[in-house]
This record gives structure tokens, sequence and C-alpha cells, in this order.
């Protein structure tokens, strides 16, 4: 079968360096450092994923997929939901007013965001499907004095259902005014995610209304919660809903926007990781550079022939690429292979890493590991492979242009 003569030279001098074993040995190594730089970016970017996406869950157990405040003396909220649930995009939409007030129970308290909600419209905008939650919504619109903990705001407290707390906003602490202090019920608690767990708590939205009005903050003052049905483009479909309102003067934000520190945090952290383990890709591409010197010292009299024969400095430079890009594309192939195997069974590994150890080295669970997962994203794949095999490339270029600028007379002179 015809090859073109660069391509059939190349691999010639792939399989003839078999006869060489410390080039061998040197090239092996190469390939295999390549292999494992890109097995281990795929399995950690994948962990990486999935704990982002963990946190991106939680967080949303609790915060709105998008907000929008709306003005004191505007739009009422039932006409404003009509209208936002109509446009694109837009799943449901509920009221809510929060705000910061001290909660107090038997001489302790905690500084805690209130937020008060309509029952009848709360549940379709809930991110998290729990039965639980729902429940204690129903049981919240039956009681106008309910109050609904966060699970470790309830621990901390010491709360249990049927209780009676205090609550005082935030603004009448700060005038030392404690008259517009309200006893609540304890209904139950729930999970507002991992993050709001210990400072949120539900009211009626009349209740709220009750607490904190006259409040000038945004925090303070009647707000839509929106549903939307692509997460990731929440802050562009909220804009335009918002744009069907009658106009005035609407604050929208997206819940990329109000936890932007902490995702911009993993986004960080999952960039400097990557790098990092990157460098193992570098490395494995020097082999690369010592391998094709090596070989190009060793094959000093096959270049010379080829200058003689015809062959311009271009064909040796690509040569010589070939030959050394041949071991890059078998690790990339190797260690994308190996990472997506990892990846997809990280989970399994885990649970027995988790069983062994607490087998032989802590009897009784002490070791919890097995929560470990991981999210494969093939854009992520794909973007560690092309890195990988332009690291690759890049490594032969030196290592090429020093073989194209050998001359035939000076290496057959003696022969």
């Amino acid at each position: 079968m015809y090859q073109p003569l660069v391509l059939f030279v190349g691999l010639r001098f792939v399989r003839a360096r078999k006869k060489n074993q410390l080039m061998s040995f040197v090239s092996l190594i190469s390939m295999l450092g390549i292999a494992l730089g890109v097995l281990a970016l795929i399995a950690v970017m994948s962990v990486i994923n999935a704990s982002t996406s963990t946190m991106r869950d939680e967080t949303l157990k609790s915060v709105p997929h998008a907000g929008l405040v709306l003005p004191a003396d505007g739009i009422d909220w039932p006409q404003a939901a009509q209208i936002l649930q109509q446009q694109d995009g837009i799943v449901a939409a509920a009221p809510f007013i929060e705000g910061e007030a001290w909660l107090r129970y038997e001489g302790t308290g905690e500084f805690v965001a209130v937020r008060g909600i309509d029952p009848a419209s709360e549940p379709a905008v809930l991110q998290q499907d729990s039965p639980n939650m729902r429940q204690l919504i129903e049981e919240l619109a039956a009681t106008p004095d309910g109050i609904i903990l966060g699970t470790r705001l309830a621990s901390r407290l010491r709360m249990f259902n049927g209780m009676q707390l205090s609550v005082t906003p935030l603004s009448s602490l700060l005038r030392r005014d404690t008259g517009d202090a309200r006893s609540f019920r304890v209904l139950g608690v729930a999970d507002f995610g991992f993050y709001d767990n210990a400072s949120t708590a539900l009211v009626n939205l009349s209740a709220a209304q009750s607490l904190f009005v006259g409040s000038t903050a945004a925090g303070g003052r009647l707000q839509m919660r929106l549903r939307v049905d692509d997460l990731f483009n929440a802050a562009t479909l909220s804009a335009q809903a918002a744009d069907a309102l009658p106009a005035a003067d609407y604050q929208v934000s997206s819940w990329d926007q109000t936890r932007r520190s902490l995702f911009d945090a993993l986004r960080m952290e999952k960039v400097l990781t990557g790098f990092m383990l990157l460098m193992i890709v570098i490395i494995g591409a020097v082999n690369i550079v010592a391998t094709l010197v090596m070989t190009v010292a060793d094959k000093s009299a096959d270049i010379a022939i080829l200058r003689t024969m015809g062959a311009g400095r271009g064909t040796v430079m690509a040569v010589f690429v070939i030959q050394g890009f041949a071991a890059g594309v078998f690790g990339t192939v190797l260690g994308a292979l190996g990472g997506i195997a990892l990846a997809a069974s990280i989970g399994d590994l885990t649970r027995t890493v988790q069983t062994l150890l607490n087998n032989t080295l802590a009897p009784g669970d002490v070791y919890m590991i097995a929560h470990l997962q991981s999210e494969l994203q093939w854009a992520d794949v794909a973007l560690v492979c092309a890195c990988a095999l332009l690291i690759s490339l890049l490594a032969t270029l030196y290592p090429a242009w020093r073989a194209s600028r050998i001359q035939p007379a000076d290496v057959l002179r003696y022969e």
C-alpha cells in the first residue's frame, strides 16, 4: 500500500529503534509519562466536575435559579408571576421576602436569614424534589405563625417540633427596639443545602412582610424567585423575562452571580490542578526530546544518505517529527482510555479501598471515602488530549530541526 515518504521512513525509524535498548527504554518512559499525565488529568478533572455539581446542587436547594426585586410602588407579585411564567425559559415564579433577623430561644440565639414564602406557589420553584420539604410547606400554609428551620440551625438551638421561639428583625436590634419581635412555632427541619442549613429559616410571606416592613434594603423587599429550564443560562433568561414586565428599575440576579466567589474558586481550583498535572505530560515530552536527540546522533549516516538522494531539509525534519510524535500519540491514546475507565469506575474503586482500610487498619468504618464520585465531560477529555498532542508535537521540533541541519559531506567524509 502506498505511503508518503516521510511517513514511511518515520515509522521505519520507530520500528528500528527497538534494536537500541537505551533509546527504546527512554522512548517507553516518555510514552508512559504522557499516558500517566493524561490519565491523571482526566480522572482528577472528572472528580472535580462531580464535586462542583454536588456543590451546585446543594447551593440551589436554597438559592433561587434567578431572583428579581420588585419596586415598592410597582406591579403586584401575582400579576408579575403570571407575566414571568409566560416567558420563554421560565418554568415557574414565586414571591419571597428575605431579611436578616435575630432568632432567640431560651437565652440562646442566632443571626439567620428569614425568608417569607407563599406556600401555594413555592413548591413549583423548588430545586429539590423532597417529600419532607413539600409536606412542611403544606403545614406552613395552614400555620400563620409557623417556621421551618435548617437542620444544623435547629441542632445548634436544640429545637424540636412544636417549640416556640422569637424572631427580631436586625433593623429593630440596631435601633435597640425589640417591639417588632414575633413569636413562631417550629413546624420541623428541612434541608437547605450544605451552605445554608445553619443560617436559613422559612416563614409565611405575610409574617415576613410584617417583620421587615419599612426596610429599604433589597433583602427586605418583595422579590420573585424564578426557576428556569436552562440552569447555565439563568442570567440571560431572567433578564429577558424582566423586559416583559412594565417598565421599572428591576434588579435581576442569577445563582452564579450571587454565589460567584464560590464557583470562581472551584473553577480556579480546576485550572490550577490541571496545570500542575500537565507537568507530568511535559516531563514525558522532555524524554521525547532526549530520545530524538540520541536518534539523530545514531542516524546521522542515514540522514546524510537521504539528503544525497534528494531529500530536502523539510523532508528530514518531517521524518523525525513523525518519529517523535508517534510516542505522544500512543501515550495520549493509552492515557485517554485509562482515564476514561478510571473515571467511570472510581466510585467502585474508592468503596473497595475503604473496605480494605477498614478491614485491615481500623475496624469500625473509621475511613469514609466511598462518597468520591466522578462526572466525565467529553470536552475535558478532548482538551486534555489536544494539549498532550500539542506538547508532544512541540517537543519534536528542536531535534527534528537539528537533524535537518546535518551536512551530508561532513558525515560521509570518513565513511
